[in-house]
């Protein structure tokens, strides 16, 4: 049976997430496996590996044949490494403690660059979440000025309605006014005419008539 490593498919639409399997190479891709060795998750920056160490060794020892993807993931965890360097132990070319020593020196440099790579990921993570504040900011300012321009205008436009109607409002008290206190002077030279004509109606004098005297003719 040809025994091979590669990964199966989960996840969703546009959301892959894939198992590291052990497999018969004639079952279809995501078909019967013989052992799940791990997980790789392609969403995360860097990729998210998750592996059985020694499970992928034992497998890899025993003949199994990688798929190119798996394949770059085994020699990315050190499996292919650690597999010379059993080689080179089993052939006495170096002791176990040197193997160990080299397997650990290439381990503390792997996750230093892993440690690089994700600072590096934060550091261009958050410049990009700063130009977007930037740039919601300027959006969020500009829109504030072209609404406080339309405020400033309709408020002057009120501005201006309010004077000219409290204008008309002082014109037509004017107006009354004008027409009370006309009113009221012409009463007054009503009133004033016809006192001075009370005045100047002048009394006839009574004419006493004369007393006639009649002449008593006395009677002889």
């Amino acid at each position: 049976m040809a025994t091979r490593i590669r990964l199966q498919r989960h996840g969703k639409k546009n959301q892959p997430f894939y198992h590291i399997v052990i497999a018969d190479g004639r079952a279809p891709r995501d078909g019967r496996f013989i052992e799940k060795i791990g997980t790789y998750n392609t969403l995360t920056h860097p990729a998210t590996i998750n592996i059985n160490f020694d499970r992928a060794l034992y497998w890899v020892e025993t003949g199994a044949s990688p798929s190119d993807t798996v394949r770059s993931i085994l020699k990315h965890e050190g499996v292919y490494l650690m597999k010379h360097l059993r080689g080179g132990i089993a052939k006495g070319a170096i002791s176990e403690n040197e193997a160990e020593k080299k397997f650990e020196a290439w381990k503390q440099e792997k996750e230093s660059k892993v440690s690089n790579v994700k600072r590096e990921a934060a550091d261009q993570t958050r410049a990009e979440s700063k130009k977007r504040m930037e740039a919601e900011t300027k959006v969020r300012e500009t829109i504030a000025k072209k609404v406080a321009a339309k405020f400033a205008v309709e408020a002057a436009k009120e501005a201006q309605a309010a004077a000219q109607a409290e204008t008309e409002v002082t014109e037509i008290e004017v107006e009354a006014t004008a027409e009370a206190l006309v009113e009221e002077t012409v009463v007054e030279e009503t009133v004033v005419e016809e006192t001075v004509v009370e005045e100047t109606v002048v009394e006839e004098p009574m004419v006493e008539e004369p007393v006639v005297e009649e002449t008593v003719e006395s009677a002889e």
